[in-house]
């Protein structure tokens, strides 16, 4: 069974490297035995988070930018291949209807949706030869539970400290790009899918955030968050072999939050 997740040869490329899973993500399709790129707005953040994995490559660039598909596909040049994408940056802040701005909304948006997509596209001839030499040519979006529902707004003690509408919407968004580019990338046999991730908060600084995330873990179905190498399991099973036949498809992973 172990053969099915494993990813010796190929090459990945992993958004938001930095970040709260980004990590864990890298350390997992590293481990598997890809060549990983991960990528990050800040260089000294990425070799603090990513730096000492084994196999892995640090790449600076704002996504949003038009270096980000020509990082992509100069990576599938200067390889030869490429064979996994993982779209996972994201905007963290706190916010409400009333507090958000149209730059929130635009930046949400262009992180989670149009950076995805074109990043797709750039990658596109690259995952299409991976499918035709038997590699697993898998995109996966990390996509967010508030993409599903909505929060409870009576967990947070604050208005600022809201999950903010705009998250939740670019989130909701990327469910959809996963599906439209499921159906046009599949007749290549690229597989496209979605992570759908619950609460994986960092560590409270405050007593204030010490009691939100008590909260937040009491809406679990199991009664608690979630940890960054939780995520490793789920990503590597939609990135490898192991599914091989699924694709358009969400995996959460979120303790049972969506499940009520």
């Amino acid at each position: 069974m172990s053969s099915l997740f494993d990813l010796t040869g190929t090459v990945a490329i992993v958004s938001g490297a930095s970040g709260r899973l980004g990590p864990a993500m890298v350390t997992a399709l590293a481990g598997a035995g890809a060549t990983v790129v991960a990528v990050g707005r800040s260089s000294s953040r990425l070799a603090e988070a990513v730096g000492d994995v084994p196999g892995v490559e640090l790449a600076t660039c704002d996504i949003t930018s038009d270096e980000w598909p020509a990082l992509v596909a100069d990576v599938a040049q200067r390889h030869g291949r490429l064979d996994v994408l993982v779209n996972n940056a994201h905007v963290a802040r706190g916010g409400s209807m009333r507090t958000s701005t149209d730059d929130d909304y635009r930046e949400a948006f262009d992180l989670a949706v149009t950076a995805s997509a074109r990043a797709i596209n750039a990658a596109r001839p690259a995952l299409a030869a991976s499918a035709a030499a038997g590699g697993p040519a898998s995109v996966v979006n990390v996509s967010s539970m508030y993409g599903v529902v909505a929060p409870d707004l009576s967990i947070y003690a604050a208005e600022a400290h809201r999950n903010p509408p705009f998250y939740g919407t670019a989130k909701a968004a990327m469910l959809q790009l996963t599906r439209y580019a499921a159906a046009e990338l599949g007749p290549e046999g690229i597989r496209v899918n979605a992570l759908v991730l619950g609460p994986f908060p960092g560590e409270p600084g405050t007593p204030e955030a010490e009691e939100l995330l008590g909260r937040i873990a009491g809406l679990t179905l199991l009664g608690r968050v979630g940890q960054p190498e939780e995520v490793m399991s789920a990503l590597l099973f939609l990135a490898s072999p192991a599914s091989s036949f699924v694709t358009g498809s969400t995996v959460e992973v979120d303790g049972g939050w969506t499940a009520r």
